[in-house]
């Protein structure tokens, strides 16, 4: 009989992102992941056999799986985020498969944003290299909580254990030194399958889990209702109906924490507090709600409130600002300049901002701060601090990389310019330990 806590493990969700430098074999190292895990459909393998024998490969081409445009195939290479779903017996996944390249850059951004995991790859004849450091910079910015370091191709490196110890520990101290909490190295061959469902019979010095094993029992945490309640407000119903007369409701998604019937409440930016009367979720009356419900407050007051509106605990609400100081991650190609003219974007609220400075650009080879750099370019990490024509309820990213996040817009044409996270650009430097279950890793 099937318990408890195996069913609750068997429907739990790990949403996680791959990354690392061209050709490290991102894309082989998931199409060995869906192929051996028994997630491909059968079409699907035969579509990639005939396809890798048009291109005079024996072997199936196991990256043709996630290289699903006709330009990433051809070129084999990956260029957009490739979005796949699979499950095993224990748990559910969500898989985005990020370019390599520096120029797509931008696209890890959009991958790992809601990713709990990274996985970046190294090529074990290479080591860490820039665009690895960069994939670690981003991943540490966007606070992900667990890093796998896949050290891919050791088979080409007759899966020599010191070539393996050497790029751990470059790439943990590095990674540490950015404060990422949690790193796990695993040594790999994407092409043969060593360590990435099966556990290779070529390094029997490696006493760790493959691959699928760690993505399978990761502890994750999709427990939003410990963080700050917060809500969105998206839409301000009024039916004014014979029914519902002087019903006034205000609807949206729970982005974290609990509300409940009788708590007082603070309407942001106007800083107006209230009771909450009711909560109605999916048609019905309930007394407590949590994220990331989608719900309707009626709150005890009429009070001016719209689209755009923050509603908070009045004993924990966020802080109300016109200057907001954050890094971000610079996707245009168009430059983004001292005094431009943009539109931010937080949550359901979109106000005008003008860029009042750009402090520092990150230099991602030794993590120092080229100052004053005056634009940030495409690809470019970087401190700004932007003012907005009305106030903004902001969390620290650290706290909430929902109600932490935002973007910045070009209000001429709608083009995204920058991803952005409000507060410290990294967390302090913790001691990060490369997890293994062989007592020698010590890093």
């Amino acid at each position: 009989m099937t318990t408890t806590a195996e069913q609750s493990s068997a429907t739990t969700l790990l949403r996680f992102a791959t990354a690392g430098s061209v050709d490290d074999g991102k894309s082989t190292l998931v199409g060995r992941l869906l192929h051996d895990s028994k997630a491909v459909l059968t079409d699907q393998l035969e579509a990639v056999e005939q396809a890798s024998l048009n291109r005079g490969q024996e072997a199936p081409d196991l990256a043709l799986l996630t290289d699903g445009l006709r330009a990433e195939r051809e070129q084999g290479i990956t260029i957009d985020v490739a979005y796949r779903y699979f499950a095993t017996a224990r748990r559910r996944f969500i898989l985005a498969d990020t370019p390599g390249h520096v120029q797509y850059t931008r696209n890890m951004v959009t991958g790992a944003s809601t990713a709990e995991l990274a996985v970046v790859l190294v090529d074990a004849r290479n080591g860490v290299v820039e665009q690895t450091r960069r994939h670690a910079a981003v991943a540490a910015l966007l606070r992900v909580p667990h890093v796998v370091l896949a050290v891919n191709k050791m088979d080409l490196v007759d899966y020599a254990e010191p070539v393996f110890a050497a790029i751990a520990e470059e790439f943990t101290a590095y990674a540490a030194s950015l404060g990422v909490p949690e790193i796990t190295a695993i040594p790999i061959s994407a092409l043969a399958g060593d360590n990435v469902v099966e556990p290779s019979a070529h390094m029997d010095w490696y006493g760790g889990p493959t691959v699928l094993e760690h993505l399978e029992t990761v502890p994750v945490s999709h427990d939003l209702t410990a963080c700050h309640a917060r809500f969105p407000v998206q839409y301000v119903i009024r039916p004014q109906s014979a029914e519902h007369p002087d019903y006034r409701g205000y609807a949206g998604q729970i982005a974290a924490g609990v509300f409940r019937v009788g708590e007082t409440v603070s309407v942001l930016p106007s800083g107006r507090t209230t009771t909450i009367t009711g909560i109605d979720a999916l048609g019905e009356s309930v007394d407590i709600a949590w994220a990331p419900q989608s719900v309707t407050l009626r709150l005890a007051d009429d009070i001016d409130i719209s689209r755009g509106d923050l509603i908070a605990p009045a004993d924990d609400a966020p802080a109300v600002s016109q200057d907001v100081e954050a890094t971000v991650c610079h996707v245009a190609d168009q430059p983004l300049s001292v005094g431009q003219r943009v539109l931010l974007k937080h949550t359901t609220r979109t106000v005008k901002a003008i860029v009042k400075d750009i402090p520092s650009r990150l230099t991602l080879d030794d993590l120092s701060q080229h100052p004053a750099p005056g634009q940030l370019v495409a690809n470019d990490i970087g401190r700004v601090v932007v003012r907005t024509a009305e106030p903004l309820a902001l969390d620290p990213y650290e706290y909430s990389r929902r109600t932490g996040s935002f973007l910045l817009i070009d209000p001429a044409d709608g083009t995204t310019l920058s991803a952005g996270m409000a507060g410290a650009a990294f967390a302090e430097a913790a001691e990060a330990v490369v997890t293994t279950d062989d007592a020698e890793w010590d890093f």
